[in-house]
């Protein structure tokens, strides 16, 4: 990427016009110049608030780069887009804490892995042994984690530490096809494939012992990760309305720079039925890590009996929520657009739980298999509209990574490593390899040095279960 064409605002930000890329000169310039393109794009959109932004872990996403935000104010014109959104709405990560210590897990861990295997179901297209009809779908659309709790996947208590108290309102399963619905009444409960993971990990390192502290986190604790979304579900509500913003778009009259941008205001027919069939994939998803969070636990009873889990915290990261910021001294309603980036409130925030309100949300970003993770806490000053990084981000694409990498090789070589790795792909293990993503170090320092959120704990994996 050429720096030339940006105007430097600190080491760990850069702008050009009323685009902002937050990250060091280092992953500014490994960026795909169409991350720049894209997050320029975005900037020009109707009732655009501030700048477009991008995340350190920013990649070429479609219409918006991956670690993109943006937010939009509906009085004064305010579009949404699905591309804003991402096709797997809100894919996120749930994290648990565990009574574990690191030598509990070592004597453990090759059982806890064929355990986890054989109980979560995970790959392309897999479905699950839980199958809802019709009526139970259109409740989770409204209710979405408190669906799960109340049909006994986990309890009242995880759902404190859930965004949103796991459901979220303007829910409208009007808004969703026929075609979404058939897609998810299999897929309940169950993990997907590419990028998702659930990963045992160990605290191996504590960067702020307070919020370590607020979160219930010790050095060679054991916490469990679950990464995943809403499934053939999201996806398809995705595709559905791309077709029918770019036709609102033309009806309109707006005028895209790029047609992948695809979108209406925010207050029009087509926008309203978008943030409609939306909020239910997010509460779809919601559900799904609801029950894939119990699935986990009646493992880890199985094979360290009496062990305690807790829901540490459920934070999404491809999502647009209707949020009180203020900006330029004033507090507005906004719709920010996250993609690939992760809400990350600061403390005393009121939508936290209490045992958080001093140190700030929990922020999680995910690493590849076998590098690691970090978990961060929110800052009351963040400059993006309470946003970070997601995850290290891909730095390089499936395609050339499957030419580049072997996926048996890369299982036995974590395996030498004490990393145990249970796929249902080799292929899909030659995508996700770890060094096809970039430096979660990196991303992580970068994402406290531009204010975005401060390290708390690394996490290096142990047993990891992929599609």
């Amino acid at each position: 990427m050429d720096l030339s064409r940006l105007a430097e605002l600190t080491p760990h930000s850069w702008k050009s016009g009323r685009s902002i890329l937050y990250g060091s000169s280092s992953l500014i310039e490994a960026m795909d110049e169409k991350v720049l393109e894209q997050i320029s794009n975005v900037s020009r959109l109707p009732g655009l608030v501030g700048a477009a932004m991008t995340m350190p872990d920013a990649h070429w996403g479609y219409g918006f780069p991956i670690g993109g935000v943006a937010a939009f104010d509906a009085e004064q014109g305010g579009i949404v887009s699905a591309g804003g959104v991402g096709f797997d709405i809100s894919c996120g990560i749930r994290c648990l804490r565990t009574s574990l210590k690191k030598e509990d897990l070592e004597k453990g861990k090759a059982r806890i892995a064929e355990v986890l295997f054989r109980k979560i179901p995970a790959g392309v297209g897999e479905g699950g042994r839980i199958r809802v009809s019709s009526e139970e779908l259109e409740t989770i659309m409204i209710s979405g984690a408190k669906w799960a709790v109340d049909s006994g996947y986990g309890n009242a208590a995880d759902l404190e530490y859930v965004e949103e108290r796991g459901r979220v309102c303007g829910a409208n399963p009007a808004f969703v096809s026929d075609l979404a619905k058939k897609r998810q009444f299999g897929e309940m409960g169950t993990l997907g494939s590419g990028n998702h993971y659930l990963e045992i990990q160990v605290v191996d390192r504590i960067s702020d012992p307070a919020a370590a502290k607020a979160f219930g986190i010790e050095k060679d604790g054991i916490l469990v990760s679950i990464h995943c979304g809403s499934r053939g579900f999201g996806h398809q509500i995705g595709t559905d309305y791309l077709v029918l913003l770019a036709r609102a778009a033309k009806r309109l009259g707006l005028s895209l720079p790029d047609r992948e941008l695809a979108c209406a205001p925010i207050r029009s027919p087509e926008g309203e039925q978008y943030l409609g069939a939306m909020n239910c994939a997010i509460n779809v998803a919601l559900a799904n890590r609801q029950i894939l969070s119990h699935l986990a636990k009646e493992c880890l009873d199985a094979v360290f009996p009496g062990i305690l889990v807790e829901t540490l915290f459920d934070v999404s990261h491809n999502t647009c929520k209707l949020e009180k910021h203020v900006h330029e001294g004033r507090e507005k309603m906004l719709h920010v657009h996250r993609k690939g980036a992760t809400r990350a409130f600061g403390p005393n925030h009121p939508d936290l739980p209490q045992r958080y309100r001093e140190c700030g949300q929990p922020v999680i970003i995910g690493g590849s298999m076998g590098t690691g993770s970090w978990i961060l806490a929110g800052n009351e000053d963040n400059p993006a509209f309470c946003s970070a990084s997601h995850g290290a981000g891909r730095a390089m694409s499936r395609s050339r990574a499957l030419r580049q990498y072997e996926g048996r090789k890369i299982v036995e070589d974590l395996a030498q490593r004490g990393i145990l790795i249970r796929t249902r792909s080799m292929r899909g293990a030659a995508e996700e390899a770890p060094d096809a993503y970039k430096d979660v170090e990196l991303v992580a320092e970068d994402t406290e040095r531009a204010n975005l959120a401060r390290r708390v704990a690394h996490l290096s994996p142990s047993v990891c279960i992929k599609g």
